[in-house]
């Protein structure tokens, strides 16, 4: 009987490192919702992104998390640049 190979879904998944891994276990996530499992590789990867999805399904994770990703100094790449737009009751 043949599988359905099951889907990456975790964290680990998503090529984040391991002192992200580790924040988010101690912060109880233990896998990302649908707007963090499609956003977050494509901007590891440095592309541009627009996301819309629902109030409560991690869209702020979604962006912070790549740009965290990116602030490691240690690797050959150009320091990241980020837009993040919100509408303004969300500083509120």
């Amino acid at each position: 009987m043949d599988t359905i190979p099951s889907v990456d879904t975790g964290f680990a998944d998503l090529g984040l490192r391991p002192e992200l891994l580790k924040a988010l276990a101690g912060l109880g996530y233990e896998e990302p919702t649908p707007i963090q499992r499609e956003a977050i590789p494509h901007m590891i990867n440095g592309k541009d992104l627009l996301g819309q999805a629902a109030t409560g399904t991690g869209k702020t994770a979604a962006f912070a998390l790549p740009i965290l990703q990116l602030l490691d100094m240690s690797n050959d790449r150009p320091s990241p640049v980020a837009l993040v737009l919100v509408p303004t009751r969300e500083l509120a």
